[in-house]
């Protein structure tokens, strides 16, 4: 009988505790959901949708390179945009990051250096194509536009695969995790700074627009017959 008695008063003290712990619990869960979550993209994916917005450019260059070779009469203010945004989020952000960030580390453990060093190149012999496709835009001349938009897609179809599909996971083999990891925070704090919030959402709105206006925003428009 002394034995169930005590038996009774632990497991009633238990319940009792357990009744209390509750509303406090609920508090901290409650607490919990009212703090912002932070952005759990990783290095490797932040870059890689990166060349997502590249990609979704290119169209744009496509697009415009066809009906400058077609001869086609066309609002040219969606190419110029378009090349703003390689200039503002591919060079000066995206590629600055690789530049200062990856191509070093690379170089520092003797990695893949012969590809990061053709990829820096690649990035300076763009950043000229890019002027020269904004200067002859605004000049009128489409002849030297055509040239330099299909010197611009030659180039960085091959750079952005190579870059997602051998230098990108070769980072793994460089860095520790806890580097890896902050790599990714640093490179959200250094886009929130540059753009004042989400580059990468500001980016998409900025391209999807512009592919509207162009005419080519229906992914339907792609399907072979």
């Amino acid at each position: 009988m002394a034995t169930e008695r005590r038996a009774f008063i632990i497991g009633g003290s238990a319940l009792v505790t357990s009744a209390l712990a509750l509303p406090v619990l609920g508090l901290q869960q409650s607490k919990q959901a009212d703090v912002p979550k932070e952005d759990d993209v990783s290095t490797n994916e932040d870059l890689m949708r990166e060349h997502g917005v590249l990609n979704r450019i290119l169209l744009i260059y496509d697009e415009s390179l066809r009906r400058i070779q077609a001869k086609q009469k066309f609002d040219t203010d969606p190419l110029l945009k378009a090349a703003g945004m390689i200039q503002k989020f591919i060079e000066d952000y995206h590629e600055k990051l690789e530049e200062d960030y990856l191509f070093p580390r690379f170089e520092k453990a003797g990695k893949l250096v012969d590809l990061t060093r053709t990829l820096r190149e690649q990035h300076k012999a763009g950043r000229t194509l890019t002027q020269r496709i904004m200067a002859s835009v605004k000049g009128g001349d489409l002849q030297t536009t055509g040239a330099a938009l299909a010197g611009f897609i030659r180039m960085y179809r091959p750079h952005e695969a190579r870059e997602d599909t051998v230098l990108f996971p070769a980072l793994h083999d460089i860095v520790s995790k806890h580097e890896y990891d902050a790599l990714g925070e640093e490179f959200d704090r250094i886009e929130h700074k540059t753009f004042g919030g989400d580059g990468f959402d500001i980016a998409v709105d900025q391209v999807t627009m512009i592919e509207k206006q162009l005419g080519i925003y229906d992914l339907s428009q792609f399907t072979p017959k």
